[in-house]
């Protein structure tokens, strides 16, 4: 039994010390992604929310472009959420509410030009509140 216990422990302790099987490091990026999808999901709805309380015309293209650079700086997680979301409200645009295809090429490059780094200021409105 004595032997057992000892064996058992050997193995724990060389386990521990070893580096990490390569799944374990594919899971942790995997954790890294999904979380970074949650947070850019927040980014956006946060833009979101600003624009409708804003409540400012012209300034939707500001907040795509706002929404989508605070998501895309969470990482490739966060950059993939902006896409699918900025893609889904700009078909639901598009299809269901009647916007227009100019709308949503516009919006379509403000949501680009934020997901790719590009400063959001440059869709900024004069005269809309410094609070966003």
């Amino acid at each position: 039994m004595r032997l057992w216990v000892c064996i058992a422990l050997l193995s724990t302790v060389l386990c521990a010390s070893a580096d990490r099987p390569r799944i374990f490091g594919g899971a942790v990026r995997a954790g890294q992604f999904a979380r970074d999808a949650v947070r850019g999901s927040w980014d956006m709805y946060r833009a979101y929310r600003d624009m409708r309380e804003a409540n400012y015309k012209g300034a939707d293209k500001y907040f795509h472009a706002r929404g989508n650079y605070d998501a895309a700086r969470r990482g490739p997680g966060g950059a993939w959420a902006a896409r699918v979301i900025s893609d889904a409200r700009e078909t639901w645009q598009g299809r269901v509410s009647g916007r227009g295809a100019e709308d949503t090429r516009l919006d379509q490059e403000a949501n680009a030009w934020g997901r790719n780094g590009g400063d959001p200021n440059r869709y900024r409105p004069k005269g809309l509140p410094k609070k966003y």
